[in-house]
């Protein structure tokens, strides 16, 4: 009989998994980094990458980014000792950050440094929240996190005193103290001014005593000595927010419209838990992009803001002297306030709903681009035809429902607005748009196989969501090419629930009209006119075959016995020709296991018997790799 495992046995156990930890994090106690940052390992993610000449670049000036930097390994800040140490909880840095273009016109919206206990903020936000919370858990007491701002944004709901300040953060950007930007003049022996968004160089030192549980904070231009005076001492204890080990680096985040968005910088930057960070030799960091150019862009946008605010002006001048736009409201919508949007906000938001807005149109409806007035969200807007009134209030509850769906791989469905024999329906708008246009229109780049079969997954993904966990069933009945559309960085987003319905886990479809799209159509749906999970699943097993081949599923010009894609693609299979079918702009650039899966799967799924086809969960296991496609006979 083995001996048992006793709890002697257990706390040795722990304590030896405690010890090889702490001993990884010492090793990093101290590091420097002076000639840039191109030999280094640090991790980054978002929107940070090391330039050729190790320039640390954390965003562009492109809106809505959020990028962070961390050193690659853990450092040991004994907090679970410094009973006996408080002095352990000390640390000194020195870095050098810049933050461009250089003018109050184009700014935004600020970096921090950073100590937290975790380098993962993927549900983190960018503008005010600077890459580091969001809005729910923004000051919650398990972030575990100190930093230091630099804020070039004025947000009022952060408490901000101004858009030019150094602030401290402890587990959310909401600043236990702040000051504006400035620095020390050792020579003139005053405090000057200092424009955190001036385009230049910028040095910094963080010194904390741990044991005197005093920090300071001191700026100062590129080559101007440390200022004899901090710009920021305060009080403050560091121990309830410091683990044994935490990670340092820098997070930064630009802002929601492009001309509250900078590019943001570091150039060196040195590190000490035990003492005083060694100083950075100004002459061999890396030097920062020249942005002359990019300044004449930002004045040349500014001037074409400013004609289209005098427009935009003028046009809500005469808007607001039309009568009141009239809408249908009935008693039971009333509980759907918050999902509603008013006509007269949509008209605005797609500037009448004029041809130069319209994004695309089908049997279906029209989709059009527009901007929220209030807060300058980019959504998408699609007026439904709806003749008659019978069913509208089953059909708006569905509507609403559906708004609470959140999947990566769905595209959010924002609310809906009634106008006499209109069904409007606002999501949020991709900006790529649809993924027919890239697959069809030879004015759009082509898609590499490893775009297309990571579109495939996500798709899958968010019908494996709609179908099966969810708390309801949703039927989607319109999956094609053109209803996925592409985010800026070309990930797949299933949209479109204008034709979707749902029903109860326990309940079944009912029987309805027929709709959808030819040669996405399931046969038993035009027999039975009954949706099911099983018609989704025929419609992107044709959806599969579109974006291997490179075909829409039905061709009325090819020839009879071409005119439905599944089934050329059925014959070249029977016959071992299968890279006949694939999409010849590939250029034999694929996986060949992968296309070969898509392929089979599309036509296990395209099969005729519901009840032959794969559900969705198969056909997510099967591209996952977890599951083995079955044999289809030849």
């Amino acid at each position: 009989m083995a001996p048992a495992f006793t709890s002697v046995h257990f706390w040795l156990f722990s304590c030896l998994v405690a010890v090889i930890s702490m001993a990884e994090a010492q090793e990093a106690e101290e590091f420097i980094y002076n000639h840039g940052f191109r030999d280094a390992k640090l991790q980054l993610d978002g929107s940070a990458n090391i330039s050729s000449n190790g320039l640390l670049q954390l965003t562009n000036n492109i809106k809505r980014l959020k990028g962070h930097a961390f050193y690659p390994s853990p450092i040991n800040f004994n907090v679970s000792s410094s009973s006996s140490s408080v002095g352990s909880l000390s640390f000194s840095t020195n870095f050098v950050i810049a933050i461009g273009p250089g003018s109050k016109e184009s700014s935004g919206h600020g970096l921090a440094f950073v100590i937290s206990e975790s380098t993962d903020f993927s549900h983190a936000e960018a503008v005010e929240f600077l890459g580091l919370v969001n809005e729910s858990n923004n000051g919650n007491s398990f972030n575990h996190f100190f930093a230091v701002e630099f804020d070039t944004i004025l947000s009022l709901d952060m408490g901000d005193i101004d858009d030019n300040h150094v602030g401290i953060d402890l587990n959310g950007v909401k600043s236990n103290k702040s000051v504006r930007a400035g620095y020390f003049s050792n020579e003139e022996r005053k405090n000057r001014n200092l424009d955190l968004n001036n385009g230049h160089p910028i040095q910094v030192w963080i010194d904390y005593n741990g044991e005197e549980e005093l920090l300071n904070i001191t700026l100062a231009p590129d080559k101007t000595p440390k200022p004899d005076q901090p710009l920021l001492s305060t009080s403050i204890d560091l121990s309830g927010i410091l683990k044994d080990v935490m990670y340092v680096g820098f997070s930064a985040a630009t802002g929601s419209i492009q001309s509250t968005s900078s590019s943001h910088y570091i150039l060196g930057w040195s590190f000490n838990r035990s003492g005083e960070a060694q100083g950075l030799d100004i002459s061999k960091l890396p030097k920062l992009p020249k942005n002359g150019g990019q300044r004449n862009i930002v004045r040349l946008i500014s001037i074409i803001a400013a004609v289209a605010l005098l427009l935009i002006i003028i046009g809500a001048a005469y808007v607001y002297r039309m009568k009141k736009y009239k809408e249908v409201h009935e008693d039971w919508e009333k509980e759907y306030g918050p999902q509603r949007f008013s006509y007269k906000t949509l008209y605005k938001a797609t500037k009448g709903f004029k041809d130069k807005q319209l994004l695309g149109s089908g049997g279906f409806g029209k989709v059009y681009k527009g901007t929220l007035p209030y807060s300058n969200e980019q959504i998408a807007v699609k007026k439904v035809s709806h003749e008659t009134n019978q069913g509208m209030k089953e059909f708006v509850s569905e509507i609403v429902s559906m708004g609470k769906l959140r999947h990566k791989n769905l595209v959010r469905l924002l609310g809906y607005c009634r106008r006499k024999k209109e069904l409007i329906l606002v999501y949020d708008l991709m900006e790529n748009g649809s993924l027919d246009k890239f697959l069809f229109d030879d004015d759009k780049p082509t898609l590499t196989w490893f775009q297309r079969f990571q579109i495939i997954k996500g798709v899958a993904s968010a019908l494996l969501y709609l179908h099966e966990e969810w708390e309801q069933v949703v039927l989607h009945r319109d999956v094609k090419a053109s209803n996925v559309l592409l985010d800026s960085n070309l990930n797949g987003r299933l949209g479109d629930f204008g034709l979707a319905r749902l029903y109860d886990r326990d309940g079944d479809p009912q029987t309805t009209r027929l709709v959808g799209t030819l040669g996405y159509i399931d046969p038993e749906l035009i027999r039975m006119g009954r949706a099911t999970k099983a018609a989704d699943v025929f419609a992107f097993g044709a959806f599969l075959l579109e974006v291997a081949c490179g075909r829409k599923p039905f061709e009325p010009n090819a020839p009879p016995r071409d005119i439905f894609l599944v089934d050329l693609v059925n014959r070249c299979w029977k016959r071992d020709a299968i890279v006949d079918v694939i999409d010849p702009r590939l250029q034999g650039n694929y996986v060949v296991e992968e296309i070969e899966k898509v392929l089979k799967l599309g036509l296990l799924c395209s099969n005729p018997k519901p009840d032959l086809r794969p559900a969705i969960k198969e056909a997510v296991s099967y591209l996952e790799g977890t599951a083995s496609l079955p044999d289809i006979p030849k």
